[in-house]
């Protein structure tokens, strides 16, 4: 059902954990069977070069000539660089786009893209326990916490249980709170905390407070911009109604091509 939500949207970068990064490339192995099986489209490269010539006289030029330098030196950046080229062409239709996505690697039709996880420096968020973030494990901060609730929730995280009064020394890589510093701090601030914790120079609710000061900045905007939309909620609603609109459009045409591609075409 993940890859269904993926695939039917045509999506080529999905926003995830690292923990869902199996999960992506499953996906693509669905994508790339089914092209692989389906993809066969009578007089596929006659409508491909159709498509190209859309492109305008000097884009098609560059087009093939791309295609022809993966295919025979094989050189990663001339494919990259066409796909670059027709992500970016605002003339052409979503089939013709995809038979020239199709065209650069091989003779078959890409009916289903390729999706690539897309994930940020810290791909997994820990929780104010040190485990992965989640809401069954009730160790979150919400996007539009009040900067007194994260003042709270991070003032009574867990640290090292070594450090049972402030004069013990601790060890960073056993305290949560470490967790959110490798986030939040720059090298200086993790040195300082490094230091500090092994040192006993420092206590735990020292080390939290660049912490919080972080987190309540970095959600600030957030919660602003929500705000809008709290005090409107036909907003909300217009903007839900409008993104349902252009989904629905986009898969029904995936699914148009899927069926035929398949020949489950009744029409």
């Amino acid at each position: 059902m993940q890859s269904a939500d993926i695939l039917i949207y045509r999506a080529t970068l999905v926003p995830v954990g690292e923990d869902q990064v199996p999960h992506i490339e499953m996906t693509r192995e669905v994508a790339r069977r089914f092209n692989n099986l389906y993809g066969k489209e009578p007089g596929f490269e006659a409508k491909a070069l159709e498509a190209a010539r859309k492109l305008g006289s000097k884009r098609a030029k560059l087009y093939l000539d791309l295609r022809n330098r993966y295919q025979e030196q094989g050189e990663d950046t001339a494919l990259e660089q066409a796909r670059a080229m027709l992500g970016d062409s605002q003339n052409l239709s979503l089939a013709d786009r995809e038979r020239l996505f199709g065209y650069l690697e091989g003779g078959r039709k890409l009916i289903l893209s390729e999706p690539k996880a897309l994930l940020t420096s810290a791909s997994r968020m820990p929780g104010l326990d040190g485990q992965k973030m989640s809401k069954s494990y009730h160790n979150t901060i919400s996007l539009r916490e009040t900067p007194e609730d994260i003042t709270t929730k991070i003032r009574k995280m867990p640290t090292d249980p070594q450090r049972v009064r402030r004069i013990d020394p601790g060890d960073p890589e056993k305290c949560p709170v470490w967790q959110l510093h490798l986030v939040y701090s720059d090298d200086k601030l993790k040195d300082w905390a490094t230091e500090g914790c092994k040192t006993a120079g420092i206590g735990c609710l020292q080390c939290k407070e660049p912490i919080i000061d972080a987190v309540i900045r970095e959600l600030a905007p957030m919660r602003e911009r929500a705000a809008m939309y709290l005090e409107d909620p036909a907003q909300v609603r217009n903007i839900i109604a409008d993104g349902c609109e252009r989904a629905r459009t986009m898969a029904q045409e995936t699914m148009r091509e899927v069926r035929e591609g398949m020949g489950l075409d009744y029409s």
